[in-house]
Order: structure tokens, then C-alpha cells, then sequence
């Protein structure tokens, strides 16, 4: 359903954060004032309805379209199943987290030209709104040309400094490789070449500050929004800080994180971390960081599920209250993206909400993308 409605009779999540029953009214994309004379009249009674989420980095589409290691799946077939899962889980607006890398297959510099390419082609056919946080490798100075027409494109893509490399060429020379298998079948190549390409890769860390200086530049100059990704210290959050990123994602320590926090920056933490009562690898627990104030933003990660339950456990567990919880998943990772055009119910923004049935376990009734409106799994 397109066009102009009225989302009539449910409790709305006004910008002020309180929550009080009313109607929302939609037409040509947009949140209106009042309702048009043709308005068709969706009766949300005894539903929430809420903004959109805004998921600033997710990567769950890339078993979309790497199903399983070696085989992949074609670009239009993949992107329509994940922009049905966004709808089916309330998420209005995604940032994909690309991984540009010096690996090969999945997250190779060739792979990710194909996610951009075919993107641009078959984003006017998505409902969600799918952008993309370019996860850069920071040893991966191969990409950076490529880096610098990406960012020089609308919208312009968001902007994330990775060094998972360090780590991995510490676990090698310590001898731990039981990890380097599944990381070199998503190469899609032997455990001998994948060992020897980090060898080789190693030897750029002299580079490295460099290469991360001339991409912070490029980030400035095309006004993108730039994130530390997974920093361990206040020194390395004061680092990214000086070069531009103005959101902390996934911070190591809590000494980070609460660095980030008095700064006011958005501090970023998983969904699946919250769902599962603790990280999976050992970080920072995210419901103890929201909490205590260290967390303002959730990202689906990995699982794009988590969003929405995230915030159903954080209410059911009495860490926040509704309208509260559901600003870490949809006004909070929207101003921390810049997006001012969405996030909030308000006049004038974009129409994207989610039309929520609490009564029991959450379930999305409804989910309105730019104006068109979904029902998830029919």
C-alpha cells in the first residue's frame, strides 16, 4: 500500500518521548500534519506505533549473498531477501557494513565493487532505505582509489577505520590458527595461501598511520560520518577522534566506551550482544553499558532480529522504559548518522515507522518504509 494513510488509534512514540494514543498521517513519503480527504485509514488500536529502526551496521547480507563458502548467490535475488528481512524485522534504514579488504573472495576489493555497483543499480527498486558503512581494512591500501569515487557518490557512505589485522597476525605468529580455516574457506583459498598472504600483508603496519591520515581526508572532504571501530583505549579513541570520526562502534573497553560517552559521541554496541545476555567474544556486556549509560546505539551486527528484541528485552528486564529503549534503536543511531529526516514522528520527516504489538511477545504488525506500507510475512 502506497500513497496517503492514517495510521489511526494506536499509541504513538511522539518526539518528546512520551507515548499516548493518536494518529499518524502519511502522504507522498512524508509525515504529515493533518489527514487528506482521501486518506486510507489503518486502525492501529492497541498497537504501538513507533519510528522506524535505523541500523547503522549490519552484516547479515553477506550470507545472502555467500550462502556457504565458495558459492555465491546473484546480487538481485540476494538484496530482495535481505530487503524483505529489513521490512519483516521493522529496520527502515540500513547501513550495510561493507568489509573492503586485502582478503580475497567475500570480502575482497572485486567483491565489494560488485555490492557497490550493483547497489546503485537496484536501490530504487528496495522499500528500505540501504546504504552503506564502508568497513575499511586499514592494511588494505589497494582499495583506497576505489574508496575515493565510493565516497564521492550519493548518499555518501559512512566510513569505518578496522584493523582486524593486527590481530590476526598476532594470533598466527602465536601459533593459534584455529580460526584461520573458516577465515580462509571465506577467502576461497588453501590455509597455506591464506597463511601466506598474512606473512606478506604484515609487513605495510610501518604504512599503516599514513594510509588511515590520507582516508580520514577523503572522509572529511565528502562530509562522511567517520566511526572508531573496536578501539581499546581512550588514547586510540582520541586518535580517530583528532582525524575525524564522531561515532565510537564497538568499543573494547569500558574505559573507551565511558572516554566516548563523556565526549559525547555515540557509543555503538551489538543487538545480538543485549538478546544474548553478553558478548560473544568477550566485549564489553551491552545491556550492563546501556545500563550505565555507556551505550546510546544498537546495531544489528550480524543479526538483523536483534534490533527489535534488543529493545523488547531491555524493557522486559526494567533497564529502560519503552520510549527509551526504542531511541537506542531509531532516533539515537539516526542522529548519529546525520540522518535529521527521520527517527522521530514528527512533520515533515520521512515516513518510516513500525506498527508494534506488545501485547505478549514483540511482533511487527506493520512496517511503513518512505510512506509504503508492509506487512511483514504476508
Amino acid at each position: 500500500m502506497d500513497g496517503t494513510v492514517s495510521l489511526a488509534g494506536g499509541t504513538v512514540l511522539w518526539p518528546d518521548g512520551t507515548l499516548s494514543r493518536g494518529d499518524v498521517h502519511v502522504a507522498d513519503g512524508r509525515i504529515v500534519g493533518t489527514a487528506a480527504a482521501d486518506a486510507a485509514r489503518i486502525d492501529c488500536t492497541g498497537l504501538h506505533v513507533l519510528p522506524g529502526i535505523v541500523d547503522v551496521h549490519g552484516d547479515a547480507f553477506e550470507l545472502e549473498l555467500f550462502p556457504r563458502p565458495g558459492v555465491d548467490m546473484p546480487f538481485d535475488i540476494a538484496m530482495g531477501s535481505v530487503d524483505r528481512q529489513l521490512a519483516a524485522n521493522g529496520i527502515t534504514t540500513a547501513f550495510h557494513g561493507l568489509t573492503v579488504s586485502w582478503e580475497p573472495g567475500a570480502r575482497s576489493l572485486d567483491a565489494a565493487r560488485r555490492f557497490m555497483d550493483g547497489l546503485a543499480r537496484l536501490r530504487p527498486r528496495l522499500t528500505a532505505d540501504h546504504r552503506v558503512q564502508l568497513r575499511w581494512e586499514t592494511y588494505a591500501h589497494e582499495v583506497i582509489g576505489d574508496i575515493a569515487g565510493w565516497l564521492a557518490t550519493e548518499p555518501v557512505p559512512a566510513l569505518a577505520f578496522n584493523d582486524h589485522t593486527t590481530g590476526t597476525i598476532a594470533l598466527a605468529e602465536a601459533g593459534e590458527h584455529a580460526k584461520f580455516h573458516k577465515w580462509a574457506q571465506r577467502a576461497g583459498v588453501s590455509l597455506k595461501e591464506y597463511m601466506a598472504r598474512i606473512g606478506g600483508i604484515g609487513a605495510r603496519a610501518a604504512e599503516v598511520p599514513a594510509r588511515i591520515a590520507e582516508v580520514a581526508a577523503l572522509g572529511r572532504r565528502h562530509g562522511a560520518v567517520m566511526l572508531s571501530h573496536d578501539a581499546r583505549s581512550e588514547a586510540e579513541l582520541a586518535e580517530f577522534r583528532a582525524l575525524g570520526a564522531t561515532v565510537c562502534e564497538f568499543p573494547l573497553s569500558r574505559g573507551a566506551a565511558a572516554a566516548a560517552a563523556a565526549a559525547g559521541e555515540p557509543v555503538v554496541m551489538g543487538g545480538p550482544n543485549v538478546i544474548r545476555g553478553g558478548s560473544h567474544t568477550g566485549a564489553i556486556p551491552a545491556e550492563d553499558a546501556v545500563r550505565d549509560g555507556l551505550c546510546t546505539v544498537l546495531a544489528s551486527d550480524y543479526y538483523y532480529p536483534s534490533l527489535l528484541h534488543a529493545a523488547e528485552r531491555l524493557v522486559a528486564r526494567g533497564v529502560l522504559g519503552l520510549g527509551d529503549a526504542w531511541a537506542l534503536v531509531s532516533a539515537n543511531p539516526a542522529a548519529a548518522m546525520g540522518l535529521g529526516d527521520r527517527g522521530a514522528l514528527a512533520p515533515g520527516r520521512r515516513a518510516d515507522m513500525v506498527v508494534l504489538d506488545t501485547d505478549g511477545p514483540w511482533r511487527i504488525v506493520r512496517t511503513v518504509a518512505g510512506g509504503t506500507v508492509l506487512r511483514p510475512g504476508r
